[in-house]
C-alpha cells in the first residue's frame, strides 16, 4: 500500500470499537464535570453578564432596569470613578509576572531533588505537600497575621531605600513579593507533584546513554529533563495563574465582594468589575499559553516522514 493511500488511524471513518469504547469511558469520567458546569456555572455566568449591563433591584426579587447612559455605563464607572480597582488590578498583573517564574522554578528544583535517590523521599514529599492542606482559609489568615509568611532577614525598611525610585505600581508588587515570599512558596505543592510525576516517567536508560556518551549532568538536564517536562511547565503555569487569581487573599476578589453589598455601587457594578477581572485573567492565560506552548520541530517531523517513507517502500518491495 502506498503512503498516499495509507489509512489514518485518527480518521473518523476508520474508528475501531476499541477507540469508541475508550472515548465512551473518557466522556463517562468527565460527565460529572460537564453536568456540574452546565447546571451551576453557565447559567450563573450568563446571569452575571446580564446584571453587568443593567441596574439590579433586589427589593422584590430580581428586577433589571435599563441604564441611563448606555449598556456599558457600569464598565465605564469602574475606570472613571473607582479609585481602588484600576490600581489593584495593575498591582495584580505585575505581581503575577513576578510570582509565576518563582513558583515554577522552585517547584521544578524541588521535584528534581525529590526524584533523586535520597533516604526518606516519601517523608520529604509529604512535607512539601503539607502546606497545601494546612495553609488554607482561616489557617492562612492566622499565619499571615503572625508574620510567618515573610522572610525575617528581608525587612520592608530595607526595601524602601532600595526600591524608593520605582513607580508605585512596580514597587508595591515587589514589596508584596518579599513580604509574602514564604506563602508564595507554600503554594507550590501541587506543581511539585505534577513535575515529580513527569520526571518519574523519564526512562533511566536515556540518562545512562547520555552519561556513556560523555554528557554532564547539566547537559542531561537541558537535553533530556527539560524537554520532557516542558508540557508540564505550561500546565503548571496555567494552574498557578488560576490559583493566584482565585486565591482567598486576593484583594480584587475582596474588593468585588465589598462592592456587591455597598449601596453606592451595587450588584450590577460588582458584576462589571468581576467581568473586567475575568477578561484580564483570560488574556493572561492566553499569553502564557502562546509563550509556553510546545512548538513542533520541523527537523524531527521531516526525519519522521523520511523514515516512514522508507518503511513504506521496503514493505511495497516485498
Amino acid at each position: 500500500m502506498s503512503p498516499k493511500t495509507k489509512k489514518n488511524p485518527h480518521d473518523k471513518r476508520h474508528l475501531t470499537k476499541r477507540t469508541l469504547r475508550e472515548w465512551g469511558f473518557g466522556y463517562l469520567f468527565i460527565s460529572p464535570w460537564i453536568v456540574g458546569v452546565s447546571i451551576f456555572f453557565l447559567y450563573a455566568m450568563v446571569q452575571s453578564l446580564r446584571f453587568s449591563f443593567s441596574r439590579v433591584e433586589l427589593s422584590n426579587g430580581v428586577i433589571l432596569h435599563p441604564l441611563e447612559n448606555g449598556i456599558f455605563e457600569n464598565f465605564v464607572k469602574v475606570f472613571t470613578t473607582d479609585v481602588n480597582f484600576p490600581g489593584i488590578l495593575a498591582n495584580f498583573g505585575v505581581g503575577l509576572v513576578l510570582q509565576l517564574p518563582i513558583i515554577i522554578a522552585f517547584s521544578l528544583i524541588i521535584a528534581l531533588l525529590l526524584n533523586s535517590k535520597i533516604r526518606c523521599r516519601s517523608l520529604f514529599r509529604m512535607i512539601f505537600f503539607l502546606p497545601v492542606i494546612i495553609a488554607t482559609g482561616p489557617v492562612m489568615s492566622k499565619l499571615t497575621a503572625q508574620g510567618v509568611s515573610s522572610v525575617p532577614m528581608v525587612s520592608q525598611n530595607a526595601l524602601l531605600g532600595i526600591l524608593s525610585g520605582l513607580p508605585e505600581f512596580i514597587y508595591t508588587p515587589i514589596n508584596n513579593l518579599f513580604s509574602s515570599l514564604i506563602m508564595i512558596l507554600w503554594n507550590s505543592g501541587i506543581q511539585i507533584l505534577i513535575f515529580l510525576a513527569g520526571l518519574q516517567k523519564v526512562p533511566r536508560t536515556l540518562y545512562e546513554a547520555a552519561k556513556i556518551d560523555g554528557a554532564s549532568g547539566w547537559e542531561s538536564f537541558w537535553k533530556i529533563t527539560l524537554p520532557t517536562v516542558k508540557p508540564l511547565i505550561l500546565l503548571n503555569s496555567i494552574y498557578t495563574v488560576v490559583t493566584l487569581a482565585t486565591g482567598g487573599s486576593n484583594e480584587i476578589i475582596e474588593l468585588i465582594y465589598t462592592a456587591t453589598y455597598t449601596a453606592t455601587q451595587g450588584y450590577s457594578y460588582a458584576m462589571a468589575m468581576s467581568w473586567i477581572y475575568t477578561l484580564v485573567v483570560a488574556v493572561i492565560l492566553v499569553i502564557v499559553f502562546l509563550l509556553l506552548k510546545e512548538k513542533s520541530d520541523k527537523h524531527v517531523v521531516y526525519e519522521q516522514k523520511r523514515i516512514d517513507m522508507k518503511s513504506a517502500q521496503r514493505a511495497a518491495g516485498r
